[in-house]
């Protein structure tokens, strides 16, 4: 395996782990909403890597669907939020 690669996994691996500990810790719902962009930011970050060190595109589709999950859920949750903010009122 490519040594660049082998950075590239080794940063965002524990670049994951600090982000899990902020999805598990919290300490409120936005917290962990931002928490778990920044791990699909991170997914989407490694493929890409690996996509451009190998020099392939079978991963694209792979990459489009993760960023369109990252973008509905922090609409979801964002929506979640401002009702719960309204009802509290």
């Amino acid at each position: 395996m490519n040594a660049m690669l082998m950075v590239i996994y080794a940063v965002f691996t524990i670049a994951a782990l600090v982000t899990m500990w902020r999805i598990v810790v919290g300490p409120s719902i936005l917290d962990r909403a931002v928490a778990s962009d920044v791990l699909l930011t991170l997914v989407i970050c490694v493929l890409g890597a690996e996509m451009a060190i190998n020099g392939h595109t079978r991963t694209l589709p792979v990459l489009l669907i993760i960023a369109a999950v990252g973008v509905f859920g922090s609409i979801s949750i964002a929506r979640f939020v401002a009702r719960r903010d309204n009802l509290d009122r």
